[in-house]
């Protein structure tokens, strides 16, 4: 399986290069969309979190919407 490619464009000279990220830039990827997967995961699980918590104060999301929140 080949590797992503990447895009490196030197803004003196003008030239663009695309070439097959090293195992090393692979890795660094994954692990960023991994973080990005979990920071997602988190804010999901605070808005459910904080809107449970309206519901159980007898607020919707229209009744903050109204309000301008």
């Amino acid at each position: 399986m080949t590797n992503p490619t990447i895009r490196i464009h030197d803004q003196e000279t003008g030239e663009t290069v695309d070439r097959e990220m090293t195992e090393s830039e692979v890795a660094a990827l994954d692990e960023t969309l991994e973080q990005i997967s979990t920071q997602q995961a988190a804010r999901e699980e605070a808005k459910a979190t904080a809107e449970a918590k309206l519901f159980a104060l007898g607020l919707t999301i229209d009744d903050l919407k109204a309000i301008g929140l």
